[in-house]
């Protein structure tokens, strides 16, 4: 069981032209996605142009897929009405120069840092996307995409974003406690584990961001890489979803599934979407109820330091003949 584009790993895993920028009204990000007339010379390559003053930026066509979120058109325009404007010089004021003390953490699409913006008069964490292949360019706009059409409490919020040159910078609002993973495994000597209706309480609340993403986004949303690094904690242990990148508009009307590309974790794939790359709402139930058993275990998704019958979390409950009662 597993997934293609994201491979187990750790958890912590040129000189750039700036210009002063006072704006902070809302911009246009523009896709071309010339999906219908494959034939022609225009339809070889995606372009992707955010703010008048950023270079267009290629992506092969295999990859267009990846960028419908907001499943958009020939030429749309999407008016980012939520998010903010940063330079890169007001970012990189606002970590130190992305300084070491500053940095919170890294996935798969870049690093993240904690820095204060003095301007807005906020502490946020800010995602610097990995300027190495066209991963970092997808996630970048279908973030920015989703996050603007959502709203809900059980989501991280986007304050803003950076797009000047080939820099490519997410800010978010701040969540102190860090994410679930750290909450979860590998505790350090002294940290007492979370209590079980804390557990639940967290349970809960990635469920109404997943159950938002579903039943209420418009269009709906399959969000494609539900695991604990990407549920984000406030204070008094509030849930939040985090990490957009891979979202996918899902199956409408008389669809039943979404064919695209495996993405995703090691671990918290569903296995029918990992065989067949047909993606359904029930892809992200999956990666929900691996979440669950983490949480009730307290073992992780997949672990390759145990032996082989047990580094899958879900086999090897599977093992074990567990029945799980709820009600």
């Amino acid at each position: 069981m597993g997934c293609f584009g994201r491979t187990p790993k750790s958890n912590k895993r040129s000189d750039t032209k700036t210009t002063k920028n006072n704006d902070f009204t809302p911009k246009k990000l523009t896709v071309n996605a010339n999906r219908d007339k494959l034939t022609q010379p225009s339809s070889d390559c995606l372009k992707v142009s955010i703010c008048g003053d950023v270079s267009k930026e290629i992506v092969t066509k295999k990859d267009q897929l990846a960028l419908d979120a907001k499943d958009t058109n020939v030429e749309d325009e999407v008016i980012v009405k939520k998010a903010q404007t940063f330079t890169f010089e007001e970012l990189s004021v606002s970590t130190g120069n992305f300084k070491s003390d500053c940095f919170l953490g890294e996935g798969g699409f870049g690093k993240v840092y904690k820095g204060f913006i003095e301007k807005i008069n906020q502490v946020v964490a800010i995602k610097q996307l990995d300027r190495n292949g066209a991963q970092g360019i997808r996630e970048f706009v279908v973030e920015v995409l989703t996050l603007s059409l959502a709203d809900h409490p059980n989501l991280v919020k986007l304050i803003g974003f950076c797009a000047e040159g080939v820099q490519r910078l997410l800010v978010y609002e701040y969540m102190p406690l860090g994410s679930l993973d750290n909450h979860l495994h590998d505790l350090p000597s002294g940290k007492n584990p979370l209590a079980w209706n804390t557990r639940m309480k967290i349970a809960a609340g990635a469920a109404r961001g997943l159950e938002y993403l579903h039943d209420t986004m418009k269009p709906p949303v399959i969000y494609r890489d539900l695991k604990c690094s990407n549920i984000l904690i406030d204070e008094g242990y509030h849930a939040k979803l985090s990490d957009f990148g891979l979202a996918k508009v899902g199956p409408r009307g008389s669809e039943t599934h979404v064919s695209t590309r495996v993405m995703g974790t090691y671990g918290y794939c569903a296995p029918d979407y990992a065989l067949t790359g047909q993606l359904t709402f029930k892809s992200d139930v999956y990666s929900f109820g691996v979440v669950l058993l983490e949480l009730i275990t307290g073992r992780k998704a997949y672990d390759n330091t145990r032996t082989r019958n047990h580094q899958s979390l879900v086999e090897w409950v599977k093992t074990k003949n567990i029945s799980f009662s709820f009600f």
